[in-house]
């Protein structure tokens, strides 16, 4: 099997009904397979029937999207995981092959041990794949401390040099913590604008919609035990944080304060379990990690 392709999805089978149509048009079952883990949402559960092409694994009660996609990579077979949300496909050109040969060829990228690859993510709503190639920013390849969980590829070989996905953390943050124990197990992280999916997100809503507090909370939380997990000494970096946030939300209004202090004090109840899971990594990654440019959203 050369290229799985892993889904998590959770209460989107609209969405995700359209993502497998426009993987189905593009890959060679001989070749590749497509995972899809419901992730505790029984509306879903009627495409497992229109899709038996389809590897599927599910749960009745959501365990969130860090511990789902750690469970659903355990299961792939390919030698290159490509990740992408169930509202999210490619849209370059021969895709697949410009992907498998990017890690096939270690002259791709100079001076690069290909561990993930951070595809353009190119939001919206488009009635055609290629008005959403319109909207393709051109930029240079360059590495990368970091990736975005809609689209990338990462490599079998340095998935399995990692934990994988954390289970210590929940949604919004992951794909950091997957990024740097790649990097510290001696990979590189590359964003390649020329391979493109398109998150089929309404870019214009999201802006109505303003301040999400959930994102806050979730964010704030998962960014304090990255910290406490993978920093040798981490208490300046938690305290920086707790200032900047504080400052910055808890101070603008009533319910960023409430999730402030939430956060501070579950962080605190469950610092003996987050700590459970502490491998500090090595002082060059996190050198690393801030010398590389950050990646384009």
């Amino acid at each position: 099997m050369d290229i799985s392709f892993l889904i998590v999805t959770r209460n989107r089978p609209v969405d995700l009904r359209l993502t497998l149509d426009r993987l189905k048009e593009m890959i060679d079952l001989d070749n590749h397979e497509v995972l899809v883990f419901i992730d505790g949402c029984e509306q879903t559960t009627p495409l497992i029937s229109e899709y038996p092409w389809v590897g599927w694994s599910q749960v009745s009660k959501s365990i969130s999207a860090s511990p789902a996609r750690n469970h659903l990579y355990k299961g792939a077979q390919g030698t290159i995981f490509i990740g992408l949300d169930d509202d999210a496909h490619p849209i370059s050109r021969n895709f697949i092959e410009e992907v498998e040969a990017r890690f096939r060829d270690p002259d791709s990228y100079r001076d690069v041990n290909l561990g993930i690859l951070a595809f353009q993510e190119v939001r919206g709503l488009f009635v055609t794949d290629q008005d959403a190639l319109k909207n393709c920013v051109k930029s240079d390849v360059y590495k990368t401390n970091d990736f975005v969980g809609c689209g990338f590829a990462v490599s079998k070989e340095a998935y399995e040099a990692t934990n994988g996905f954390p289970l210590w953390m929940d949604i919004y943050g992951e794909e950091s913590a997957l990024a740097i124990e790649v990097m510290d197990a001696g990979y590189d992280i590359v964003y390649d604008y020329h391979l493109q999916v398109n998150h089929r997100v309404n870019v214009q809503k999201r802006k109505v919609m303003g301040r999400n507090y959930f994102r806050f909370e979730h964010q704030l939380r998962n960014v304090l035990n990255y910290y406490l997990v993978y920093y040798p000494k981490p208490a300046r970096r938690i305290l920086r944080t707790l200032l900047h946030n504080f400052r910055k939300y808890a101070l603008s209004d009533w319910t960023y304060f409430k999730a402030y202090w939430r956060v501070l004090i579950g962080t605190l109840l469950n610092i003996k379990s987050t700590l459970s899971y502490r491998k500090p990594v090595q002082l060059y990654t996190i050198e690393k990690r801030k010398q590389l440019r950050d990646l384009k959203y």
